[in-house]
């Protein structure tokens, strides 16, 4: 018999073998679980290998991790070819395998997979297509587009091979990887791929695609295929094209973050029975620790921002040891000089240090912020960086306990703008590295799903661990990148982090292929009420008070800040008074709107002086003047009318039952009563439907007598408190005077109400 002979018989009883072979696996009992080997390379526990590793451990999957702690030399397998390493560390594990004919082994990868389903299904599975050795299959073909034309052409699924997922017998996956004699950073899927389309070694090994993602589902080109499936206990994805439940997701390619997010739900992250399953996992509870770790707080004041005072209120009181936070401030404004200043004559000694760089130091944010970074960095004892805008407004004390308890490398507590979707996260990135709304974000910002969710972006407050900037950031430049932001440059550097081997390497030549992605994985927590962000967009400071003009930009602050704290209480608990028939007494501003609004008019300074020639009304004339400024002459009689509407307007209706108020005056003033100009106002009736009168300051303290008569009663209120209200009838029934002021000054806040 001729060798030609010999060689056909040969081929034709292996084809007869194999396909007898085929034919017994449709009859054979399921493979045992223990029968499965997963095998995985990693040099080092990323993010994304822990995150590999916790839903492995879910579906109780048995693991052997190859390479771990080695240098990595495969090259930088996320932007070009590479990957041999680990062709020749799974050559070198399947040495010991080979033996093992009933061993299945999935070869995965680790850094950018996770499981969705448990070793039952993933053997029924691979026993269902018939294979010996299954490969994971692709729509796009890499790396050599050239070979396209030589593979299989299939009906339907995808045609190409992706070495991301390899399952199959030990023996036949070994005799795939003993062939490899090529370099580390050689491309690990173009030897399979070469292999795959030899046609003797493809019909002779058994080797098959996963052709409509029944195993491995690779994202890259397939996200519009993929939709997230919730069961009771987790989440799935489904193929909607092939109808098909993958059980290993991979995010191969640019579609990691993608896969951040699927993993935010797969498999038990979370899911709406029983909400976040893996929320409470590896917390630290403070109160078992022998002391408080050390935070850095830097705080950034990059642009003119409102309620800056009340920002330093809330960090002063965070529910946190003070002897603990080290302060780092960074002023770019001018403007906010003074609140500095009054910040650090009353909280210098609070704080363990307090740092200020100012205007004067001209630094840009990104500069700023690095320094802030870098105080931490540099300090060995330092264990987490707080950074801080002042536009986020704290409402929670707990906050930094909070986030330190979660034990995240990097984390956020969620705020929002308030009545917006505005918040400081986005949960996608446009192809251009820019916002795109993830499916998922609404239902976040307004909580309709609560846990801790892995994001792409994030700003304005973050807690960031110490060991982490002097290792994986160590770095001293995160804040500055091309054109970008100081924080999404930040983000983009967390993402995107790289290892290699620097310049001055003892082996320069492999300089090249030593880079490998290690993306850091940045997260936000809204499993509680943390706070808000205010708007700055529009906060002119050309006023004294400029907070003062913010009722319409940043309301709940202006509320916060400005409105009596008993407001409410009026009608929750009737609180008010009324000291003469019709006349009605309720407080309304705290003691620093008071001050605030005297503040301001004294900065504006042009006092009418009480005189009957005004030119400021209809007519040139007033009956009965008073030393006063409108609200009108510094700019905030919008704001006042729409102060009369939010605050005065509900107290009308409770106290003049049926009486609906159109909230309009023409006369909104503050009047000056001292003993040397005007001190008092004679007997009148006021141009209004009905009337409000504010004291501004307080009687004994700033001024002495003052106060108001009301003549057909006979009653007078000669004690007036600081931020309440006065309200009466205007016309008709309530003639009234103003009480000499003796000595001071007395200040009091006037509107004409439905003139």
């Amino acid at each position: 018999m001729d060798y030609f002979n010999l060689f056909f018989l040969l081929c034709f009883s292996w084809k007869l073998f194999i396909s007898n072979a085929h034919s017994s696996d449709s009859n054979q009992q399921p493979i045992p679980t223990e029968k499965l080997l997963v095998l995985t390379v990693a040099t080092e526990e990323t993010d994304g290998y822990l995150r590999f590793m916790q839903s492995a451990n879910y579906f109780n999957y048995t693991i052997k991790v190859l390479g771990m702690g080695e240098e990595w030399r495969g090259g930088d397998v996320g932007r070009s070819i590479g990957g041999g390493q680990k062709v020749r560390l799974l050559k070198e594990a399947m040495e010991a395998l080979t033996d093992q004919e009933d061993l299945v082994v999935l070869s995965v990868d680790s850094y950018d997979l996770l499981f969705a389903g448990g070793p039952e299904e993933i053997l029924r599975k691979f026993q269902e297509a018939n294979h010996k050795v299954l490969f994971a299959a692709d729509g796009l073909i890499w790396p050599d587009k050239r070979l396209q034309e030589k593979y299989p052409s299939v009906r339907s699924g995808k045609r190409f091979l992706n070495s991301g997922g390899i399952i199959g017998y030990a023996p036949y996956v070994n005799k795939i990887v003993e062939q490899w004699n090529l370099h580390e950073n050689d491309d690990d899927q173009l030897f399979y791929t070469k292999i795959y389309l030899d046609s003797f070694q493809r019909e002779n090994l058994n080797i098959g695609l996963d052709h409509k993602s029944q195993i491995f589902q690779n994202l890259n080109g397939a996200i519009d295929e993929v939709l997230l499936k919730f069961g009771t206990k987790s989440a799935r994805v489904r193929n909607t094209v092939y109808d098909t439940l993958p059980v290993v997701i991979h995010g191969n390619a640019n579609t990691k973050m993608y896969l951040n997010y699927l993993g935010n739900y797969i498999p038990n992250a979370w899911n709406y029975e029983r909400g976040c399953g893996v929320c409470d996992h590896n917390m630290v509870d403070l109160s078992q620790l022998q002391e408080y770790p050390t935070v850095m707080v830097g705080v950034f004041i990059e642009q003119p921002t409102p309620f800056l005072s009340q920002f330093f209120q809330r960090l002063v009181t965070l529910d946190y040891p003070k002897d603990k936070l080290n302060v780092f401030v960074h002023n770019n404004e001018v403007y906010h000089e003074r609140h500095i200043q009054r910040f650090w004559e009353e909280s210098k000694d609070v704080f363990n240090s307090f740092k200020v760089v100012g205007p004067e130091e001209n630094l840009s944010q990104g500069q700023a912020r690095n320094m802030g970074m870098g105080l931490c960095r540099k300090d060995p004892g330092c264990d987490f960086y707080l950074s801080m805008d002042t536009d986020v407004m704290l409402t929670n004390r707990q906050t930094l306990k909070i986030l330190i308890e979660q034990n995240r490398k990097i984390i956020a507590p969620l705020v929002t703008r308030h009545g917006k979707l505005w918040s400081n996260f986005w949960g996608a990135l446009s192809l251009d590295g820019y916002y795109a709304r993830s499916e998922d974000y609404i239902d976040i910002v307004q909580s309709k799903r609560v846990g801790v969710w892995n994001i792409p972006y994030m700003a304005h407050i973050y807690l960031i661990k110490g060991e982490v900037l002097r290792n994986q950031l160590k770095e001293r430049n995160h804040f500055v990148l091309e054109k970008l932001d100081p924080d999404m440059a930040l983000c983009r550097h967390a993402r995107e982090l790289t290892n290699h081997r620097e310049k001055d390497s003892p082996n320069p030549e492999t300089f090249h292929m030593l880079r490998v992605p290690k993306g850091m994985f940045m997260y936000i927590t809204n499993r509680h009420e943390f706070g808000r962000l205010i708007s700055t967009a529009s906060f002119n400071t050309s006023h004294y008070n400029s907070d003062l003009w913010q009722i319409f930009e940043n309301p709940v602050d202006w509320k916060e800040k400005y409105i009596h704290p008993n407001y409410t209480r009026i009608f929750t608990e009737n609180y008010l008074e009324e000291p003469c028939p019709d006349v009605f007494w309720f407080p309304v501003f705290t003691e620093r709107a008071c001050d605030e609004l005297v503040e301001e008019m004294e900065h504006y300074g042009s006092w009418s002086g009480g005189s009957h020639e005004d030119k400021r009304i209809t007519g040139g004339y007033e009956t009965v003047p008073t030393d006063d400024i409108h609200m009108k002459q510094i700019g905030y009689d919008k704001e006042w009318l729409h102060f009369i509407r939010e605050f005065i307007s509900p107290v009308t209706l409770k106290v003049f039952s049926g009486y609906y108020t159109k909230g309009y005056a023409v006369m909104n003033f503050v009047v000056k009563y001292t003993p040397g100009r005007q001190a008092y106002l004679r007997p009148h009736h006021d141009s209004s439907t009905f009337t409000i009168n504010v004291a501004l300051n307080s009687k004994g303290t700033d001024f002495q007598g003052g106060g108001c008569r009301f003549h057909r009663y006979n009653c007078s209120v000669d004690s007036p408190r600081k931020g309440w209200s006065f309200m009466h009838p205007g016309r008709l029934t309530h003639l009234h005077e103003g009480l000499p002021t003796t000595n001071g000054t007395r200040y009091i806040a006037v509107s004409f109400i439905d003139p």
